[in-house]
C-alpha cells in the first residue's frame, strides 16, 4: 500500500522527507506562535497553559530536527550538503503530475 501511495506521489522514497519537512515547519510556527502568545496572554493560569504548549513545540522541533539530520534529510552544519537536498526535493517538487 505505502508503495502505491508513493508512486501516486511520484515521490517514491521522499514522502518521509516531506512529512518530517512538513512537521518541523509546523513546530518552527508552532514555536513562534505560542512565544508570541504568551507575550500577550493576560492572566498568569493562560501564561502557565501557553509556556506548557511552547515548550511541547520546542520538544516537538527538536525530535523532528533530529529524526531529520538521522535520516540524512537535514544537514544544519553543512550548508552544502543541504542546498543539494533543497534542489533536489524542489526539482521533485517541480516535477510532481498536476492534478
Amino acid at each position: 500500500m505505502n508503495e502505491i501511495i508513493q508512486n501516486m506521489t511520484g515521490m517514491g522514497d521522499m514522502s518521509d522527507q516531506v512529512i518530517a519537512t512538513d512537521l518541523l515547519i509546523a513546530a518552527k510556527s508552532a514555536v513562534k506562535m505560542y512565544s508570541f502568545a504568551v507575550t500577550e496572554a493576560a492572566t498568569p493560569e493562560l501564561r502557565t497553559t501557553l509556556h506548557s504548549q511552547l515548550n511541547n513545540a520546542i520538544n516537538m522541533h527538536e525530535q523532528v530536527t533530529d529524526y531529520m539530520i538521522a535520516k540524512g534529510y537535514y544537514h544544519p552544519y553543512n550548508f552544502n550538503e543541504q542546498i543539494k537536498i533543497d534542489l533536489t526535493t524542489s526539482q521533485t517538487a517541480l516535477n510532481l503530475p498536476q492534478p
